[in-house]
């Protein structure tokens, strides 16, 4: 059996107590997803330590299964490659980086349908004050680290050989790493489907600044390739 390294095996723990933490409190009537989710910067309801806070919650079964698969499946490696310390650094880094594209990604669509003019909003959930849709605006989930990994996998081992359901065929890792960007980027511009696209090219973003940086001081572990 497969041992995982200790940050990688703790990260795991973490979400997955989060995970099960918020399923019981909602029962009382509490939300761990609104209270440490992360939430617009100009919502009432933000709170700095979110940026942190929000990578360690997960809206559902499917959302944190994934993420933790990829967690066990890619980060393992690195933190071997790495050592825990600087893995640890990695993760956080883009998981902080992707939550400030989400929240540039929020403002950007506050401006641009000038929201500050408005004192009510019109949603799915009725006509609501421009206060209470702010607050809506929740990010949950530990993607945008992921996509970060997802990323410093491809660049580290490049001409790693993955399966990828539904594929028949295998797939070089950089590759599969390129197709997830291109795949992000342009779900991410085609429309609003309840998933933070930006938010996992923020981490992809961040997570490549920090190795290209890492590489600059020799002291990024495995020579990165192209």
């Amino acid at each position: 059996m497969r041992t995982l390294p200790t940050v990688t095996k703790n990260l795991l723990i973490i979400n997955v107590l989060f995970f099960f933490a918020n399923y019981v409190l909602m029962r009382r009537g509490i939300v761990l997803n609104d209270m440490l989710g992360l939430h617009f910067f100009m919502a009432s309801d933000f709170k700095l330590h979110q940026l942190i806070t929000y990578m360690f919650m997960h809206a559902g079964f499917t959302h944190i299964f994934f993420n933790m698969f990829a967690l066990w499946m890619f980060g393992g490696v690195l933190e071997q490659t790495w050592g825990p310390k600087r893995f640890l650094i990695y993760y956080m880094v883009c998981g902080i980086g992707a939550g400030l594209i989400q929240e540039t990604t929020y403002y950007i669509e506050y401006m641009m349908n000038d929201m500050s003019h408005y004192e009510m909003i019109n949603t799915g959930l009725g006509i609501i004050p421009m206060g209470e849709y702010l607050n809506l605006m929740n990010t949950v989930g530990a993607s945008g680290a992921i996509y970060g990994i997802l990323l410093a996998f491809g660049m580290l081992f490049p001409n790693s050989q993955m399966f990828i359901f539904p594929l028949p065929f295998p797939i070089k890792a950089k590759y599969f790493v390129i197709g997830y960007a291109v795949l992000e980027l342009f779900l991410g511009i085609g429309g609003s489907d309840g998933v933070a696209h930006f938010a996992h090219l923020g981490g992809m973003l961040f997570g490549l600044f920090l190795i290209i940086y890492w590489r600059k001081k020799n002291g990024g572990g495995q020579q990165i390739h192209y």
